[in-house]
């Protein structure tokens, strides 16, 4: 029988409890499942150095947590000899509704038996880090910063709060100043933007379709560059952010490469839900196919 060790929160509350032991027991006629519970990179890198031939691992958890996992895979240099699993388990659960992984903790856990694997991309940011689904700088980024003392008491709403609060700031907020290549090819747009993104995930904050033809298969990231400057037309760019129809309007610019390089005012970015400290730098390279993954 194929062993599996099943990566889980420790600080996760009951519900989350009862939910991996749904998932857990759903595997155990197929698998030796190895159950361990983490609550930092540490408690993640020891949990992976102890069992060095384990070739799936699977997270319990949402895209923090899967971040998490994939960075220490990342750093342990064992991406390509490890096959990971996601149970949706996390407030926004972004890049499993890219996958199509069904929300029901033990249907989940049964695609590691019954569905297919795949090569995926990463994204290598500038710092020695990793993105799994999306990274973004600008108003998106100050949205997540908003949302922080919301969310963990109110889940997915916390992300709209986030959004109102950050929406009613930067109607009047200047855009930032920024220089912004594409595969070597500076943007020939200079007025100031509001927000960048890239990413292999089509959503982010809890399932807006900030990338909406992004594809983690396609050997490329997905660019989204918003230069949105009046009131009306920043209320009007979040409608369609929400609809995912920005990609379509004449104030923003979406395109494919393998890496983006931007410079300029300080922004802080926020990356698979993870916020950073401000920078003038930010630079993202594409990791072809670089894990792989368990899908429907």
């Amino acid at each position: 029988m194929k062993s599996l060790l099943a990566i889980a929160n420790a600080d996760a509350g009951t519900a989350d409890d009862a939910a991996v032991e749904s998932a857990v027991d759903a595997l155990r006629d197929d698998f030796t499942v190895d159950l361990v519970k983490t609550s930092s990179p540490d408690d993640l890198s020891s949990a992976l150095a102890e069992r060095p031939d384990v070739d799936t691992v699977l997270v319990l958890g949402g895209d923090g947590s899967l971040h998490a996992v994939v960075q220490a895979l990342h750093d342990a240099k064992r991406l390509d000899t490890v096959t990971v699993g996601l149970i949706p388990l996390g407030t926004g659960n972004d890049f499993a509704a890219t996958l199509g992984l069904p929300d029901d903790p033990a249907k989940a856990a049964l695609v590691l038996v019954s569905g297919q694997t795949r090569e995926i991309d990463l994204i290598a940011d500038g710092d020695g880090g990793v993105v799994v689904n999306a990274a973004h700088i600008g108003i998106g980024a100050e949205a997540a910063a908003a949302a922080r003392p919301w969310k963990k008491a109110l889940g997915p709403i916390g992300y709209a709060i986030g959004a109102i609060l950050t929406g009613l700031k930067g109607l009047t907020t200047p855009g930032a100043r920024l220089t912004i290549s594409v595969d070597g090819k500076q943007l020939e747009r200079k007025k100031p933007v509001i927000q960048v993104a890239v990413g292999n995930g089509r959503f982010v904050g809890g399932g807006a379709p900030l990338l909406p033809q992004a594809d983690p298969s396609d050997g490329e990231l997905d660019v989204s560059v918003s230069y949105t400057e009046s009131p009306r037309r920043r209320i009007a760019y979040a409608f369609s952010v929400r609809r995912g129809e920005h990609h379509r309007r004449d104030d923003v610019v979406y395109l494919r490469g393998t890496e983006v390089e931007v410079r300029g005012d300080a922004l802080r970015c926020t990356s698979d839900g993870e916020l950073t400290a401000p920078s003038t730098h930010h630079r993202w390279t594409l990791l072809p196919s670089a894990m792989t993954v368990h899908v429907p």
